[in-house]
C-alpha cells in the first residue's frame, strides 16, 4: 500500500498547483516566470503520478 499512498500524495500536491496556476492567471500582476514555473511543477508531478500508476499496474499482474 506504500505505492497507493504515493499516488495520494501526488494527486494531492497536482491540486495544489492546480489551484495556485488558476489564482495565478486570474490576477494580470503575477509574473510570468511564476506562471511558467507553477505549469513546469505540475507537470513533474502529473509525470510522478504516471509513472507510479505504471508500476503499481505492473506489480499487479
Amino acid at each position: 500500500m506504500a505505492i497507493q499512498a504515493h499516488l495520494v500524495e501526488l494527486e494531492r500536491k497536482h491540486k495544489i498547483l492546480e489551484n495556485e496556476l488558476h489564482e495565478a492567471l486570474v490576477h494580470p500582476s503575477v509574473d510570468d516566470l511564476h506562471i511558467v514555473e507553477l505549469k513546469r511543477r505540475k507537470l513533474m508531478v502529473k509525470d510522478q503520478i504516471e509513472r507510479l500508476r505504471h508500476t503499481a499496474d505492473g506489480t499487479l499482474h
